[in-house]
């Protein structure tokens, strides 16, 4: 019989096992990535069990809205957190029987509604929609639906006129690119003997980019805070990594890249006004794309939403469109439980 278990902290080496196997999960779903803030997120997460073994997790936490009620998400700190599927075993009968005990499971905790932000579809290895089949069978009602734009790597059509132009525009400037590592810039690009002049480059000086551009154009400011970026980085020096281009001015454009081994994934787009009107972004996103994650499967710019999705930001998906991405849906599902 398949039972739900609660996750404790001594399962840990389990659940970060069980993704690093699975079909379609990634870093940001082990341990050390979900509980950087687990002073903000109570955590709830589950196992689904079958004779000891691990069939699926679910990584979640637990909210109590204004009127009383509790809400059970997957996963409220996260970009997803949807169903974790083995590569083989699982089906669709099986996630059916597994969505039909967490509906079960909540019930007995007085949880009255399932917030469920499912893996998007670039991230899985392999084909792992069988959650939104199970999701549709119980009466789930898509409650967001933000678009990404991601470029398929193995079908790349390369940049349109206008960007290709803002290359060439941009590789006059001499451009220098660098890559975050322990505190610092370490350098290399097209004129290399600029590149000790960035060394003395920190996660500091991004991260005030950062501020700045969000600030000037988006009214907002980075979903991490600094230190929390920097212990990020840290505990997964391999996944979390931020490029930057530099000219003659110093440092000009800036890109925190998320990487699965899969998909490189642009958590945070940054420059400045020199660097844009230089194109030096373009200039980045170039030598990120053809060179540094060249052999991943998909490049994902990352949505271009707000209000849930409900408005489109033309002008910034036109901009992720002219590099060579097209349309990724990253959606939320809600279930209210009867």
């Amino acid at each position: 019989m398949v039972a739900l278990r609660r996750y404790t902290p001594d399962m840990a080496g389990v659940w970060d096992g069980f993704v690093d196997a699975s079909r379609n999960g990634t870093f940001i779903l082990r341990r050390g990535f979900m509980d950087y803030h687990a002073d903000r997120f109570a955590d709830r997460s589950l196992l689904a069990m079958k004779g000891g073994a691990v069939m699926a997790l679910l990584p979640a936490n637990l909210v109590r809205e204004a009127d009383g009620r509790l809400r059970l998400c997957s996963h409220g700190g996260l970009t997803y957190g949807g169903l974790v599927l083995p590569p083989r075993h699982v089906d669709a009968t099986d996630v059916l029987d597994i969505f039909r005990l967490i509906t079960g499971y909540c019930r007995e905790e007085g949880i009255s509604v399932l917030d469920y932000k499912p893996i998007p579809d670039i991230y899985a290895a392999m084909p792992s929609e069988e959650d939104r089949y199970a999701l549709f069978r119980l009466g789930a009602r898509m409650e967001v639906c933000n678009l990404s734009c991601a470029i398929d790597l193995r079908h790349n059509p390369g940049f349109n006129t206008r960007q290709r132009r803002n290359l060439r525009r941009a590789l006059g400037y001499g451009p220098v690119y660098g890559e975050v590592r322990g505190g610092e810039v370490r350098g290399g690009g097209v004129n290399d003997e600029m590149s000790g002049g960035r060394q003395d480059s920190t996660l500091n000086e991004f991260y005030g980019m950062l501020c700045a551009c969000l600030a000037e154009r988006h009214d907002a400011r980075p979903v991490h805070a600094l230190e929390e970026l920097e212990l990020l980085k840290r505990r997964f020096p391999q996944h979390i990594r931020i490029h930057t281009c530099a000219d003659s001015d110093g440092i000009q454009a800036g890109i925190c890249v998320f990487d699965t081994g899969r998909v490189a994934h642009c958590q945070y787009i940054a420059s400045t006004a020199q660097g844009r009107d230089r194109g030096l972004l373009t200039a980045l996103f170039h030598h990120l794309i053809t060179e540094v994650y060249a052999s991943r499967v998909y490049f994902d710019f990352g949505t271009s939403n707000e209000d849930s999705g409900r408005i489109l930001n033309p002008g910034l998906y036109a901009q992720k469109s002219a590099l060579g991405g097209s349309g990724v849906l990253y959606p939320r599902f809600i279930l209210d439980i009867k």
